[in-house]
């Protein structure tokens, strides 16, 4: 029985040293507040939480006045205490005044910190507004104040999966799979290549592609035929994955994961990767019809395990 192993291997890249207004890296996931203030004026507000230090993110407002009364200098500041979110044009946003059912968006930027701190930072919002009461008489100002966690990393994350036998033995064919993801950004100009000493493969073992998606698995596989030669001890065959991408800032990164192999003598009767059976010296291809397995390897399995035994006894004699 063959067992296969993961391994996952977790890539940084390095930060950027500069941003620009036309180059962001969204983030992976979003969260939505949806905040129903006085007189069922409706407040959503959709942010990343989290975001890459050295890049730049959105916050998006959008603001519905779902009740019969008009409201009036509705306003919403934000702020961040630690200075670690710069905006890129405004910090606030001003309503003169929406009527019934009316509504607004707007979507303001954010710069994070290349110097950034990792962990949990905040934005700060205050929301004001005025209800005109009957749509005739201003009220006292509603105030309602609304903070946003958004988590900070340093670098941005590729994974390498790849699944691999526990253990590989001689005269088959074993397959090995790598699959590679980008957490947070988008990727250019990927080659994934599998190679390792002494062993044959079947197929392409290296692989181009001009582009890949953030959170966009994408997963190549490669046949190992091993050696003929009977291998009397096991040793370790170190089968190396190679990655190389452009990110999103235009750097070029390379990564290389070690996968041990470990390559054993093979025992009286082996499962192959493709169905088919040794038994001794004995293989069973998977086309093979059941009664050929049958009747042609009968004599033959009877004939080893006779033979098994009489080494046996003789051993035990000696």
């Amino acid at each position: 029985m063959k067992i296969m192993k993961n391994y996952l291997i977790i890539i940084s890249i390095i930060p950027m040293l500069f941003f620009s207004s036309t180059e962001y890296a969204m983030p992976a996931y979003s969260d939505t507040i949806k905040q129903s203030m006085d007189a069922s004026m409706d407040v959503e507000i959709t942010y990343p939480n989290s975001v890459l230090a050295g890049r730049v993110f959105s916050i998006s407002f959008f603001i519905q006045n779902n009740g019969w009364e008009s409201k009036q200098e509705i306003s919403l500041i934000l702020e961040n205490p630690d200075n670690i979110f710069t905006p890129i044009s405004e910090n606030q946003i001003h309503i003169d005044e929406l009527t019934s059912t009316s509504s607004f968006g707007l979507t303001l930027d954010y710069a994070v910190s290349e110097n950034a701190t990792e962990g949990t930072h905040f934005i700060n919002i205050d929301y004001s507004q005025i209800l005109l009461s009957n749509n005739v008489d201003p009220m006292p100002a509603t105030k309602v104040n609304l903070a946003l966690p958004i988590e900070v990393q340093k670098k941005p994350q590729v994974l390498i999966e790849t699944i691999a036998p526990e253990s590989i033995f001689t005269e088959s064919e074993f397959t090995i799979q790598a699959t590679i993801t980008s957490e947070d950004i988008d990727l250019e100009d990927l080659t994934l290549e599998i190679i390792a000493p002494d062993i044959e493969f079947r197929g392409d073992t290296f692989y181009k592609l001009s582009s890949l998606a953030k959170q966009t698995p994408y997963t190549i596989s490669a046949e190992l035929i091993t050696p003929v030669e009977n291998v009397t001890t096991e040793y370790t065959i170190p089968v190396k994955v190679i990655l190389t991408y452009t990110d999103d800032v235009g750097d070029t990164n390379t990564s290389t994961q070690s996968v041990p192999l470990l390559l054993r003598p093979k025992t009286f009767m082996e499962l192959t990767n493709d169905g088919g059976i040794w038994i001794g010296d004995f293989f069973i291809a998977p086309y093979v019809s059941i009664g050929t397995i049958v009747g042609i390897p009968a004599g033959a399995i009877l004939s080893l395990i006779i033979r098994r035994s009489q080494n046996k006894k003789k051993e035990s004699t000696n």
